[in-house]
């Protein structure tokens, strides 16, 4: 990993705009089917993991992001779902716990998450969406850096990204703030990164 620098952050941007046009024409160019089969049933390893961890983090998907809610219905009619929330719009989230049926509220940087009295968790177990991957681990998101805060924040919890298999490359450029997932699930299959699962 190398410090932050401007050459990088361009980098990385140039890498957001042309996996976001990746996802968003695969998406779009997706079979109706397939988009309804996609991320509805977790694999086998990850179904075992989810009872070893009290409170699953997961989020509610915006734009072209895959929708694995349906995955933990069962977990979130448990009341052991928690999905990021943003109080303001700062550098930090946290995570709400959040059942099926239960409203989400429009959050500060328009995705939708829980309503702002919903109770906090600490999730040990985290699916995070992506913009691009590789397998090694390395992540792209957003650009806001509020995963990587929590993650920091949280090094115990796991963290499982989550996107479509047109998302991956070669390699991610990494800062010294990224924190490596421990897999990435797609539509596709699921790859362990480091030993961790």
């Amino acid at each position: 990993m190398t410090p932050l620098s401007a050459d990088l952050v361009q980098q990385k941007q140039h890498l957001r705009e042309k996996l976001r046009f990746r996802r968003k024409h695969f998406a779009a160019h997706l079979d109706p089917m397939a988009q309804l089969a996609a991320f509805r049933a977790l694999p086998a390893p990850l179904t075992e993991l989810l009872a070893e961890h009290a409170v699953i983090g997961a989020y509610a998907a915006w734009g072209d992001e895959p929708d694995i809610l349906p995955m933990f219905a069962d977990v979130a009619a448990a009341g052991a779902l928690a999905l990021p929330h943003h109080a303001a719009r700062i550098d930090t989230m946290s995570f709400r716990r959040w059942r099926t049926g239960e409203p989400l509220a429009k959050g500060p940087w328009s995705t939708q998450q829980p309503a702002n009295d919903a109770p906090i968790a600490i999730p040990n177990l985290i699916f995070c969406p992506l913009v691009g991957f590789d397998r090694q681990g390395g992540r792209i998101g957003q650009g806001g850096g509020h995963y990587d805060r929590y993650f920091a924040a949280h090094p115990s919890a796991l963290r499982i990204g989550v996107g479509w298999a047109v998302q991956e490359i070669d390699a991610v450029p990494r800062e010294s703030t990224d924190m490596a997932l421990d897999a990435i699930l797609t539509e596709q299959e699921l790859i362990l990164c480091g030993d961790r699962l």
